[in-house]
Parts: structure tokens; C-alpha cells; sequence
């Protein structure tokens, strides 16, 4: 046995030190550094290639480099498959993360229920029994699913040889340890190895591995920040508890965009995909309300229609507030400037809350107008008709300008019934006899015009 070593590491950041300090230097954190065994066993815990199978790679000029399709496998999840860019890569390490019950396990165990391969799904959280309680409730049939309740890389590495799975999921990379690390499980060092271990075993077999990763209270993934480098791509489950809809996202991803998004509805019989998010995102009224407007939005590449909804009402204490919920309040601010400056609408002395319904955060300057034309509604005390949707970004003179993609925002609110869509003047389309009525503006005021004139 190799004599111990050992070092400091940060537990927030994962900064490597030679010996004990109060602050870490990286991070700024105080009293989050901790010594741990770093000393390894001259083992390896996935055996290795014989002799002669692996050869040293050499250089090739580029375009001699085969770049044929690469072949993926289908989850039989669609907004999975469109998140992860078209399905999973035989080899590769996906890592997802999310809050605690927000329905990380119950997603990954109803995909290993459903995939066509063969499936070793680990848990080191919970039992056997527990998993199948839960398994009853998401699917009956399930013939290619293996379950292992174990945490030492080392026994499931031996199940692995004896199962030979084509799908690997642990459940989670937390509760791993190796025997070759004297930590315990959750530490800084014994993640790294454990993961390094698990990706050695995909690289080197072709079998694709999902992480499910723990997150920590300022919603970053807990462990070293190397672990998000380590992996191929990077999943954000996330929702709220108050809302039955999830909504995965793609923070990394080396083999597809990381600007496409998948949603979930929470059922007690698992997660239900929405293809048709627009059903979620804006609320059935029999009335007509005032300041509500509808947005075309993209999120990679599907266009979705949400709600705006704003409310303007008098400042009672004096200092007025601003207030918004899914949306950058620093915009809001700019927006109510530019009204108040180059629109001449005195909103200054006026409370201003706004909010996007379905609890979803969106970040496209392109619902701009539609935020707009819903404080203008709140503040006028007149509806926007319901057959009206907006496209345009508010530019700082007051102008409405361009946005990406008008196209698929117009067949969008087509297919959804909108009657009129407003968008920027300065917007090259070049569609025809569409069913919808395009109204082409050039600044605030003509949206008002036409809203309230």
C-alpha cells in the first residue's frame, strides 16, 4: 500500500490547497476547506483493455477524419430526445440536476421502464422495494429494466460485467464511493473519482450513463465544478412546487443546441410530456380582462405563445414599486421609461407588477411589445382583444424593432386560432395568404393606436 496522502480542498468550489486556510481564495467562502485522502491504490476499478486492443492515437488531418452520422438512441421521451438534440450517444455521460423532489428519479426511472435496451438503473437512496412501489405506479410492463440498490463503484462495476446493460443510470453520483479514496461519500475528491471511473467505463464500452446530480441551496450542482467539465452534457430540471408543469433544460450539450426546452406535467402516475406547451402557458377566460396580452416566444426551435399579464395601479406609499415574476425587472424598468419618455404615458407615480403565467422565466426581448401592450391595457382599463398576439422588441427611441424567426411565431398563432398578430414594420416576411392578420408597426404609438384608438 502507497503511502496516504492527503489535501485541502474547498467543499463549495472544489479548489485543491496544500494546506489548511480559513478563506478559500477562489471562492471567498470562509471555513469551507477540508482535508481529504487523496492517496489511490495501484488498482483500477473497470478492468482495463487487454494488451494490443487499444492503439496510440496519432494525428489526422481534418479532413481525413470520418464525419458520418452519428447513430442515436431513441428514449422514447420526445421532449428528452429534443433536449439532448435527437437522443442519447452510446458512450456518452449526461449529468441532470435539480431540486430536491422536483421529479428527477421519477423521470429517469420511467424512461429505464420504457427504453427498448437493456437498462441497469442504481439507486443508492432508496430500496429496492421503494423503487418498485413507484415503478407500479408510472408502468406495468417493463422487461429490460435491472434495479441495484449499491453505492461502491467497485460491486456495481462486477453487476455491469455480469448484466453487460446497454443503458446505465445512477441515482445519484452523491452517494457513490470508491475503496481507492478514504472519504466519505459526497466529498470533493470521492465525486471526481467516482465520476472519472464511471467515464472511463462508457468511453471505453460505448454505453451511455446518466447522472442524477444533487444541487446545492444557490441552485448550482453540488461537488467541484470540474464534474459539470467532466460530463458530456448537462440537464436543469426545474419547476415549481406550486405548478404541476417541469421544465427541463439543456445547460451543456456537445452533441446538439443548448437552446432547446422540454415540459412536463406532474401526475400521479408519473410525467406526462406536453407537446403543446401554448395549452399550459396561457389561461382559459370566458370574460374579457384587462391587462392580459399574449407573446410569441422562442425556445430553440419551437415557438411557444405565454400570457402577459400586468397590473398598474397608484402608488399608496409614495415610492412606487416594481415588481415581476419571470420576467428581468431591469427591462421593465427600461420599458416603463421609454412609455413615459417617448410615448408621453405618465407611469411614474404608478405601482407596476407584472407576470408570466406558467411559472416560466423567459429572457426574449421579442415579448417586449406584448408586455407593453399589457401595462398600456392595465393602465387604460381596456382589454386587448383576445384574438390579438405580439412579436417585436422596444428599442430605446420608442421603435419597434425586428425579432428572429418572425415566421414561425406568424404559423404558430395561426395554428392556435389568433386572429391578428402585431409585428415590427422593419421585418422581412415572406409569407402569403396566411389566415392570420399581420399588423406591421413601427412605434409604441402605433400599437396604442391601434389597441385603444
Amino acid at each position: 500500500m502507497a503511502k496516504v496522502k492527503t489535501s485541502f480542498f474547498c467543499q463549495n468550489c472544489g479548489t485543491q490547497y496544500s494546506k489548511w486556510q480559513g478563506q478559500c481564495n477562489a471562492c471567498r467562502e470562509w471555513n469551507t476547506i477540508v482535508e481529504e485522502v487523496i492517496q489511490k491504490e495501484e488498482k483500477q476499478s473497470w478492468k482495463p483493455a487487454t494488451p494490443g486492443d487499444k492503439r496510440a492515437a496519432k494525428p489526422l488531418r481534418i479532413n481525413e477524419i470520418d464525419a458520418g452520422a452519428e447513430v442515436r438512441m431513441d428514449t422514447t421521451d420526445g421532449e428528452l430526445n429534443r433536449v439532448l438534440g435527437g437522443g442519447l450517444v452510446p458512450g456518452s455521460l449526461t449529468l441532470l440536476g435539480g431540486e430536491p423532489g422536483i421529479g428527477k428519479s421519477t423521470l429517469l426511472l420511467q424512461i429505464s421502464l420504457k427504453l427498448p435496451y437493456r437498462t441497469l438503473y442504481v439507486s443508492g437512496e432508496e430500496s429496492q422495494k421503494q423503487i418498485k412501489m413507484r415503478a407500479e405506479r408510472i408502468t406495468s410492463a417493463a422487461e429490460n429494466c435491472f434495479i441495484l440498490t449499491e453505492t461502491k463503484t467497485q460491486n456495481i462495476f462486477k453487476q455491469i460485467e455480469a448484466i453487460d446493460p446497454e443503458v446505465v443510470i445512477i441515482d445519484s453520483i452523491q452517494t457513490l464511493h470508491t475503496d481507492y479514496i478514504e472519504s466519505s461519500p459526497g466529498s470533493i475528491s470521492q465525486i471526481r473519482e467516482t465520476t472519472a471511473e464511471l467515464i472511463k467505463f462508457a468511453k471505453e464500452t460505448n454505453v451511455p450513463v446518466i447522472l442524477i446530480g444533487h444541487i446545492t441551496k444557490d441552485g448550482s450542482i453540488a461537488g467541484p465544478k470540474i464534474l459539470e467539465h467532466m460530463v458530456d452534457t448537462v440537464l436543469q430540471f426545474e419547476g415549481d412546487r406550486n405548478h404541476v408543469y417541469r421544465i427541463l433544460r439543456s445547460l451543456k450539450n456537445r452533441f446538439g443546441s443548448t437552446a432547446e426546452l422540454g415540459i412536463y406535467e406532474m401526475l400521479g402516475s408519473g410525467l406526462r410530456e406536453v407537446v403543446n406547451p401554448s395549452e399550459i402557458l396561457i389561461s382559459h377566460k370566458e370574460e374579457e380582462l384587462s391587462g392580459t396580452a399574449i407573446a410569441t416566444t422562442m425556445e430553440g426551435m419551437r415557438p411557444l405563445m405565454i400570457e402577459i399579464q400586468a397590473l398598474v395601479s397608484t402608488a399608496v406609499y409614495g415610492t412606487p414599486q416594481r415588481s415581476t415574476t419571470g420576467y428581468n425587472a431591469k427591462r421593465l424598468n427600461m420599458i416603463l421609461a421609454v412609455l413615459e419618455k417617448r410615448a408621453g404615458f405618465r407611469l411614474g407615480a404608478k405601482d407596476v407588477f407584472l407576470n408570466i403565467t406558467g411559472g416560466i422565466n423567459v429572457d426574449d426581448p421579442a415579448i417586449d411589445l406584448a408586455v407593453v401592450a399589457a401595462i398600456l391595457s392595465s393602465n387604460e382599463d381596456i382589454p386587448v382583444d383576445k384574438g390579438y398576439c405580439f412579436a417585436g422588441e422596444i428599442g430605446l427611441s420608442g421603435e419597434v424593432r425586428p425579432v428572429n424567426r418572425v415566421e414561425q411565431r406568424i404559423l404558430e398563432a395561426e395554428k392556435l386560432g389568433f386572429s391578428t398578430i402585431f409585428v415590427s414594420k422593419y421585418n422581412k416576411i415572406s409569407l402569403k395568404n396566411t389566415g392570420i392578420e399581420i399588423k406591421m408597426v413601427a412605434r409604441i404609438e402605433d400599437v396604442a393606436g391601434h389597441l385603444f384608438g
